[in-house]
């Protein structure tokens, strides 16, 4: 009886084998399910896009993708990674927000499962893009996380008024003011700059590439650096911008600037997002078609210092299929996947070889430039209180925009509550 007994036990394993799929030490019968947490809108739509032909390909995988807006995207993954519910299987994760989850250690180490798989990272991903998903964030830190939006500022200005005023293109943050300075001169409808002036993150966002090309650093050794020369001369500069942008400029958001530029009212903008660029040339969306210059920010002291804004993907520690999440990760961030996004869907590559498709070259003729900017972005500081730090920044920055303090009293009370903060 006991012989028969493990013949039966032994074919039954033989059977049942194939149908077990193995994930992080655990047994799983039958096929796969992944949960997904990411963006809604655009984001949301390529993602389907990526699982739908994954599925294809993989029958025995199937996804729930939950399409929401950022905030409840951070409260639903944070709440479950902190308890190790193990939801979500793959995680969009906004980059300023990637320190935490990563000290935390609520992410599973990439380097690990591509030694399992036995693949290696492909270098024609964009490697400031890749720094972002590592932790110690250096070239050689641990990564956690794959890019897979490549957003990064851009710079714009009227090329038309430049070759009627025979201006070039600004090399320097120095050139943009005296710029401004005669469109506001010679261009009495245009405003010589127009940026984001509301407080908190878009005044901080449109800010930065002129004050990391001042040589002016948010943090140095762990510490807020905002009352440094470089930080002072940075100040300053925006300060004398303001002359030429509009008198409301405090208040401009997002919809301000994209309703000037749209509306032919702005000679320079100094923030530009990959998303804001085909309306450029529809008819139907702008008095400006064929008329404005996408390019890179100037430099200063250093050279141009784009915000790099890169959604990361990356997958919980306590997911239970970390293999085949892993192997879903590969697929949507690789080229012919980033291509079909991309074309489809506009979505910002992170693949140096995309940017330089033909198709995609012809459909978003300023893709080069976005690509080198790329190469050339910051990436905002990386810390657990960097939402609190930017709340007190652009605070400050705002105040000194309106007139309510100067310059140096700004940066000293910024720097003296973010010393606060992370004390």
């Amino acid at each position: 009886m006991k012989k028969h007994f493990w013949v039966f036990f032994i074919v039954m394993l033989l059977v049942l084998l194939p149908f077990t799929v193995w994930s992080k030490g655990q047994q799983e019968k039958g096929a796969v399910k992944l949960i997904i947490a990411g963006r809604d809108g655009g984001y949301g739509k390529a993602m389907q896009l990526a699982v739908d032909e994954y599925s294809g390909l993989h029958p025995d995988v199937s996804f729930e993708v939950l399409k929401l807006p950022g905030a409840s995207l951070y409260e639903k993954v944070v709440i479950d990674m902190k308890n190790s519910v193990g939801t979500y299987d793959v995680i969009m994760i906004d980059d300023p927000v990637a320190t935490q989850f990563q000290k935390a250690g609520w992410l599973a180490n990439l380097d690990d499962l591509f030694k399992k798989s036995g693949k290696s990272l492909d270098p024609d991903i964009i490697s400031t893009a890749v720094k972002l998903g590592r932790y110690p964030y250096a070239d050689n830190g641990s990564l956690y996380a794959l890019p897979h939006v490549g957003n990064v500022e851009l710079f714009a200005y009227r090329k038309d008024i430049f070759n009627k005023l025979g201006l070039s293109k600004p090399a320097k943050w120095d050139d943009v003011l005296a710029d401004a300075k005669m469109i506001k001169q010679s261009e009495p409808d245009v405003y010589g700059v127009v940026f984001r002036g509301v407080k908190g993150n878009p005044i901080v966002a449109g800010f930065l590439p002129i004050y990391w090309a001042f040589g002016a650093k948010v943090l140095k050794d762990g510490k807020p650096a905002l009352d440094s020369p470089q930080a002072l001369n940075a100040l300053n500069f925006f300060l004398k911008l303001k002359q030429y942008a509009p008198k409301g400029v405090a208040m401009y958001n997002s919809a301000q600037v994209k309703d000037a530029l749209y509306g032919g009212k702005a000679g320079i903008v100094t923030e530009v997002w990959p998303s804001w660029v085909p309306k450029l040339n529809d008819p139907n969306e702008s008095l400006v078609v064929n008329k404005v210059e996408v390019t890179t920010h100037p430099g200063e002291v250093e050279k141009s210092s784009p915000m790099i804004g890169v959604w990361l993907l990356g997958i919980p520690k306590a997911s239970k299929h970390q293999d085949t999440a892993f192997d879903f990760l590969l697929y949507i961030t690789g080229k012919e996947m980033q291509v079909k996004m991309a074309d489809e869907f506009g979505i910002a590559p992170t693949r140096d070889s995309v940017y330089k498709v033909s198709k995609l070259i012809s459909k978003y003729p300023w893709y080069p430039v976005q690509a080198a900017a790329l190469k050339n972005a910051v990436g905002r500081p990386r810390t657990t209180k960097w939402s609190e730090l930017e709340n007190i920044f652009g605070t400050y920055l705002q105040l000194a925009l309106i007139g309510s303090m100067n310059a140096q009293d700004a940066l000293k009370e910024a720097n003296a509550k973010m010393t606060e903060v992370l004390e």
